[in-house]
């Protein structure tokens, strides 16, 4: 399932900038939320999140080091700020809060929380890492 969502860039305390995003929740990845920022003409930028991460930041400030999600008010609607860290730069993201919202009730609703162990494939992985093992042999 995906969603697309119309964030905003934190330049200053006084501008933003619009940056479209794409979430994406794949059942056979129960514990991640993939986004990818359209940063540029045709170029994107690409993050996973863990989705009780976001879910928790809707409510709470979360996270620590590369990742810190927490609510806000902006212009009187709710946002979710997301705060990105890498070696390239730093990042402080706005998103509409009912629309992400709206996207994790979804995702509970193929996934329940507390019941992603069972939608992963263990012999996938088991055959992925036995494949990642033999070609660094």
């Amino acid at each position: 399932m995906s969603c697309e969502l119309h964030l905003r860039l934190v330049v200053s305390s006084e501008s933003s900038l619009p940056v479209p995003a794409g979430l994406r929740y794949d059942t056979a990845d129960p514990y991640a939320v993939h986004a990818t920022f359209h940063t540029g003409a045709e170029e994107t930028v690409e993050w996973v999140f863990a989705r009780d991460l976001l879910a928790e930041g809707l409510h709470r400030p979360t996270g620590t080091g590369d990742v810190r999600v927490w609510p806000s008010r902006s212009h009187g609607q709710g946002i979710v700020c997301i705060a990105l860290g890498s070696p390239e730069g730093e990042a402080l993201l706005e998103a509409p809060a009912r629309a992400l919202e709206s996207f994790l009730k979804r995702t509970d609703a193929a996934v329940p929380p507390g019941t992603e162990h069972h939608h992963i494939n263990v012999d996938s992985l088991t055959n992925f890492l036995n494949t990642v093992r033999r070609s660094n042999d």
